[in-house]
This record gives structure tokens, C-alpha cells and sequence, in this order.
């Protein structure tokens, strides 16, 4: 079993790497929590039966765990501004600073902490059915609150971040 877990949790180690970032952006403590997030995988791990990727299932224990870290220490995220290694993303051919990234960055950053995740999530392409099975919401409602979220960013990025 801890082989197992050993290969998936290297297999899809960005996850706890986006979400630390996500939560707990500019914190000293950062590496503690990353293994805090793998400690919580590693005491979840019997509960994964299969029924769905890994990576989803990875996704829901380490945004359940974040935000419970958040909840319980009172702590605020912060902003900061996400460059393109942050997210997974290619970088623009001329590097040079890509402004409407750095403005959805931000947007994204303003929002509360179950929106943050539902918007990483459907902008890592996860469908709504996994991004409902990883939040814990109808398939509805995820589509829902995904349409209010892109609502959300565009009027923040369109008046101005506050």
C-alpha cells in the first residue's frame, strides 16, 4: 500500500504544490503545510476505492484539507501574483509578462476559497461531473456557481480588482 501510494502521490505531486500555492500564498510555513496536505493523502489513502481518478480524489482531500488549515488558524490568503510555472502553464513565446494573466491571476485571488477551487478546477479541465464529485456539490450547482465565478472575474477585470 505505501509503495501505491508513494507512486500515485509522485505521479501528481503539482497538486499539493497548486494548492499550497493557491491557500497559503507567501507563507513561511509553506513547506509544513505540503506536508500536512501528504500526511491527510497518506491518512485518507484507504478510503480510495477507485470509483474515481486519483487525481481527483487527490484534489478533494487537499482542498478539504487546506481549507479546514485555513478555518482553524484564522488565516487569511493572500495576493500574489501567479507567473506562469505556478499554474502549470507555457510560457508566452516573447516572456514577456502576459497583463490579462496577471489580471485573471488576481481575479481568481479575490475570490472566496470554495470559488478559487472550483475555477482551478475547471480551468485544470476538469469536467463538472469530477469538479462536483471533488467539491462536494450537484453537478448543477457546479455549472451554477462556475457561470457566477467567470461573472465574477470578468467584472473584476473589466472595473478593476479592488
Amino acid at each position: 500500500m505505501e509503495k501505491e501510494f508513494t507512486e500515485l502521490l509522485f505521479q501528481n505531486q503539482g497538486i499539493v504544490h497548486k494548492i499550497c500555492s493557491l491557500y497559503f500564498i507567501n507563507r513561511v510555513e509553506k513547506e509544513d503545510y505540503k506536508q500536512e496536505l501528504i500526511i491527510q493523502l497518506w491518512k485518507a489513502f484507504p478510503s480510495f476505492n477507485n470509483q474515481s481518478k486519483f487525481s481527483t480524489w487527490m484534489y478533494r482531500v487537499c482542498l478539504n484539507a487546506a481549507i479546514d488549515i485555513l478555518r482553524k488558524e484564522k488565516i487569511q490568503p493572500q495576493f500574489v501574483k501567479f507567473d506562469n510555472h505556478s499554474f502549470g502553464t507555457i510560457s508566452e513565446p516573447n516572456n514577456e509578462p502576459n497583463e490579462n494573466q496577471d489580471k485573471l491571476y488576481q481575479a481568481i485571488n479575490e475570490l472566496s476559497d470554495i470559488d478559487k477551487a472550483i475555477i482551478t478546477l475547471y480551468l485544470d479541465e476538469f469536467s463538472y461531473k469530477e469538479i462536483s464529485e471533488i467539491i462536494g456539490i450537484s453537478e448543477s450547482n457546479t455549472g451554477v456557481k462556475i457561470n457566477r465565478i467567470k461573472s465574477l472575474i470578468l467584472k473584476s477585470i473589466k472595473y478593476g480588482n479592488k
